[in-house]
């Protein structure tokens, strides 16, 4: 860790920071470690045993000036959030929406096995939130649309997954291996 030591008529600073004042009993301890020749304590805590370069600079006749804060830019590090799909996170418009899109095309469900709910966002605005097994096939999605909603039947559309956007051109695929469990789907006319 780089850190610079400004000493000023009034008091020292560190680096850009505020105005540490001579009397003050702490801070003349972190001057005599430094007269010393050692690593001040709170020097030592933030650098967790690490290596501290002391840079000095002698102001010592010019009174301590508070610095203008300069732009640093953001030095941290990224985390990435959540799966590479998100899941559902809205609900339907009304509970009555979701039903309708059960009763119009019923999709066999055995209970025994894992399930999950899939959202369909479809071309003409509306959407079907619908329940499989993690064993259906993306195929099996195709097919509930077109029973959902007949004049999709003749029309040629594709499956997309929404963020990233991934065109789902193997429809042998089961939902599980997919990676599209509790997911929102886009279907787009081509």
């Amino acid at each position: 860790v780089q850190v610079l030591l400004k000493l000023w008529r009034n008091g020292f600073s560190l680096d850009d920071g505020e105005l540490r004042s001579y009397s003050d009993p702490t801070n003349a301890q972190f001057l005599e470690s430094v007269k010393r020749g050692e690593i001040p304590l709170e020097l030592q805590r933030l650098v967790h045993g690490g290596q501290v370069n002391l840079d000095m600079e002698d102001h010592q006749e010019q009174e301590y000036v508070k610095p203008r804060l300069r732009f640093k830019a953001f030095s941290g590090e990224g985390q990435k959030l959540g799966s590479l799909t998100p899941e559902i996170v809205s609900t339907p418009s009304s509970p009555e929406e979701e039903e309708k899109s059960i009763l119009n095309a019923p999709v066999l469900i055995d209970d025994s096995i894992p399930a999950t709910k899939i959202q369909i966002r479809l071309a003409d605005g509306s959407r079907l939130i619908q329940r499989f097994n993690q064993t259906h096939r993306i195929k099996h999605i195709r097919d509930f649309i077109i029973q959902s909603r007949p004049a999709f039947a003749t029309t040629d559309f594709v499956l997309v997954t929404t963020f990233p956007n991934k065109e789902l051109t193997d429809e042998s695929l089961t939902l599980q291996e997919a990676d599209i469990l509790n997911t929102v789907i886009l279907q787009q006319l081509k």
